[in-house]
This record gives C-alpha cells, sequence and structure tokens, in this order.
C-alpha cells in the first residue's frame, strides 16, 4: 500500500488499537504488518469485533482484509458470516466465499445432517482444507468410509481411515 490510510481507517485503527490495548506510538498504521498485527489482537477480542469489522470495510489492502476475514469468519456465528465477505472487494472475495461456505458444510457434518451419499455426491469439489477438517467434524462412520475412499491426497484418506477406527 502507497501512502497514509484514510483518515477514516486511522481513526479506527486508533480506536482499535486502544480496544486491543495498544498504542499509536507501538505501530504505524501506514504499514501493512502492524494493521496486520492489530487486526490479529482483535480477533482474540471479542469486544474488538464491530471496530475490526468497521477497519476491514475501509482497508485498502484487498488481500490483507481479505486475510482477516478469512481468520474471522470461524469466530462469528453462520449468519455474521456474509456480512464480512461482502466488505471484501470483488477481486479478493472467492476464497471468502468459499471458507464460509465451506465453514456451512463442517457446521452440517458435525450435527450429522449431511449423509454419506451426499458427501460421496460432492466431495470431489471440497478442498483440501475442508476435506482434512471433515475428518475431524464427521461423527458418521459412513461419511468417515466416504471421504476415506474418495479423499484427494493420501493423507486425508489416511486420517478419515483412522479416524474411523477410533470411532
Amino acid at each position: 500500500m502507497a501512502g497514509d490510510p484514510s483518515p477514516d481507517l486511522g481513526e479506527v485503527l486508533r480506536q482499535l488499537a486502544q480496544v486491543v490495548g495498544q498504542y499509536e506510538a507501538e505501530c504505524s498504521f501506514t504499514d501493512g504488518h502492524d494493521r496486520w498485527s492489530l487486526y490479529r489482537a482483535a480477533l482474540d477480542t471479542p469486544a474488538a469485533l464491530p471496530l475490526l469489522f468497521d477497519a476491514v470495510s475501509l482497508e485498502p489492502d484487498g488481500p490483507l482484509a481479505s486475510g482477516v476475514v478469512g481468520d474471522v469468519l470461524e469466530r462469528v456465528p453462520e449468519d455474521e458470516r456474509e456480512q464480512w465477505v461482502q466488505l471484501l472487494p470483488p477481486g479478493v472475495r472467492d476464497f471468502s466465499a468459499r471458507r464460509a461456505r465451506e465453514l456451512g458444510v463442517l457446521a452440517s457434518l458435525e450435527q450429522g445432517g449431511m449423509p454419506s451419499d451426499a458427501v460421496g455426491e460432492i466431495i470431489d469439489g471440497w478442498s483440501d482444507w475442508l476435506q482434512l477438517r471433515a475428518v475431524r467434524a464427521a461423527s458418521d462412520k459412513e461419511v468417515l468410509h466416504v471421504v476415506s475412499q474418495k479423499g484427494r491426497t493420501e493423507a486425508i484418506r489416511r486420517a478419515a481411515t483412522e479416524a474411523r477406527q477410533r470411532r
């Protein structure tokens, strides 16, 4: 990013830094690495999420904003995920949109709401990340069997086989 952040972003960042216990003198808001550090601290501070939302909406560095949203999606309720995804510029939105959908799939697997035949039909479209997380999330042995047979990599298939044997 070249130049200073917008005045509105600067004010939001100052407020965010106060909420997470950082001080402006400790970081330069013009530096993306410092903003990333501030955003990471805000992720661990539930009271900071509204300010983090505002900061991400003003963040001029699309990949940086995308990284923050990717992390926040696992920390917010499912019904709030789309709001976070829509903060992102269209050019960097795809990853977070996919991650939000994948988290919905994981929730369904954890609740036993996705039968093994449905998993068998759609697993080829899942990312490696989702396939590995599905091994941990699924309690249904038949779902684990499908993943052990159709997982994309040997590591995924082996993890599913081992998880199935433990359950």
